[in-house]
């Protein structure tokens, strides 16, 4: 019998993965019917279907919640422009430097990641810099990459998607309480990113010393950051004014958007609310805060619904392929049947050879296929070696997050912001993302996040 479910279970799985990465169906789909129709095969009822889907569902439900107030929280904060002023004063503390400039770049990159949307952090960070790169003769895919460093060490957090992710297949109700402990990580992270940054900067500015020496480019003259930055703000200044909601213009509402943001973190982060709750309630103050119309508050929701509904949508998705995956026996069974096949010397460091491939795995497949497909089958054989589900969640979090992959619809955005093509940006990144990763992964270990 165990046999014949991990024979469903792996078929089921390698299907899933497969139409993920293949990318011609919505993952919905894909993880609603092929769940659905292999359990029918396999011999379960509609009635056994039901309770799986009930109790999957219970168990990414209030991950599902607080994606949707999350996501509409953080667009609310971007729409008044809440960090623009930082931004702009990153900007003008450049002064024309390639080495402040990358810097800069990880931190502005940091900042428009707060809302855990990758969309967001291209849409802020590119546009805001790409005319300072150009300027300095800087490489727009060393933008991208920097950005891309950002976007990964900040998307652990609870709304960043991976974690949410991970909580629904760990059956967490909090997903915060998977990211306590990453936030010394992430702190030691941004230092590393700001390492890298210097790295590529220092090898930047030789590259472009030496065209200038080779007679290819000029030497820039009077490089004005101010200028740069004031036209970032005239952007954002038009991007808020051509919306159709009328927001509140009066400039104390800016600090208190700033105090509604901490008191929502302190919230998650001393553990006197879920996510869910501290989002919905910070939702609740943004909204008549800045719009006070009831027309101009719902149009805001509008704008930023299919976002939240996207992804609240996959986890449910997700919610009952893993309940059909696991409380059918079929995931038990298939971890079973390969922890049987796996030379016993192996088997205890599974989790540490999937964290190490991350970044090649996460360049080719989805996010939903490598949370969704591949962690559950990792976790599930490595805990048949007494291996703790968190250590190997951790490893495989942060062996993958630093990337983007080809089927990443952010990273398309970036490299069409940054005007660069994808497959030249790929060559260019690839070795950095994986070196930064692996140094990641001994930053966990040091930590003390997981063990091996």
């Amino acid at each position: 019998m165990e046999g014949y479910l991990a024979v469903f279970g792996f078929l089921i799985i390698i299907t899933v993965i497969g139409l993920l990465i293949w990318g011609k169906v919505n993952p919905i789909v894909a993880m609603v019917m092929i769940p659905v129709i292999g359990a029918l095969v396999a011999g379960f009822g509609f009635e056994d279907i039901s309770d799986f889907f009930g109790a999957g569902t219970a168990q990414v439900m209030d991950v599902a919640i607080m994606f949707i107030f999350a996501i509409i929280f953080f667009g609310i904060m971007n729409d008044v422009g809440l960090f623009n002023p930082i931004i702009k004063g990153m900007i003008i503390i450049t002064r024309g430097n390639v080495v402040v400039v990358t810097i800069v770049t990880i931190i502005i990159g940091a900042i428009a990641h707060l809302d855990g949307a990758g969309a967001t952090t291209y849409l802020l960070t590119i546009p805001a810099l790409i005319g300072l790169y150009k300027q300095l003769h800087m490489s727009p895919m060393l933008l991208l990459m920097l950005a891309t460093f950002s976007l990964g060490f900040m998307n652990v957090t609870p709304w960043g998607g991976p974690v949410g992710r991970i909580s629904s297949v760990l059956g967490y109700d909090n997903p915060a309480a998977l990211w306590y402990p990453l936030i010394p990580w992430q702190i030691g992270a941004f230092f590393l990113a700001i390492g890298f940054a210097v790295i590529l900067g220092l090898r930047e500015k030789k590259r472009i010393e030496k065209r200038i020496e080779n007679g290819e480019i000029e030497a820039n003259q009077n490089i004005n950051s101010r200028e740069l930055a004031e036209d970032f703000n005239k952007r954002q200044l038009e991007e808020q004014a051509a919306s159709a909601e009328k927001r509140a213009e009066h400039p104390v509402i800016i600090w208190i958007n700033a105090g509604v943001l901490i008191v929502v973190l302190a919230l998650m982060l001393f553990d006197i609310a879920p996510p869910g709750l501290a989002f919905m309630i910070g939702l609740a103050i943004a909204l008549p805060l800045n719009y006070h119309s009831v027309n101009d508050q719902m149009g805001r929701i509008r704008a930023h619904a299919p976002a939240a509904l996207m992804m609240a949508s996959i986890i449910l998705a997700a919610g009952l392929f893993l309940g059909v995956i696991t409380d059918s026996g079929m995931l038990d069974a298939l971890a079973l049947s390969i922890v049987g096949i796996l030379p016993e010397a192996v088997g205890p460091y599974i989790h540490v050879l999937v964290a190490f491939f991350g970044i090649p795995l996460d360049i080719i497949m989805s996010t939903d296929a490598y949370y969704f497909g591949i962690f559950p089958v990792v976790e599930s054989v490595a805990s048949n070696f007494g291996v703790a589900s968190e250590s190997t969640a951790y490893m495989l979090l942060l062996g993958s997050t630093i990337s983007q992959g080809f089927l990443s619809p952010a990273l398309w955005l970036g490299v069409g912001l940054a005007g660069v093509q994808i497959g030249r940006f790929m060559k260019y990144a690839f070795f950095w993302f994986w070196a930064f990763a692996i140094v990641g992964l001994i930053l966990g270990w040091i930590l003390g996040i997981f063990t091996i």
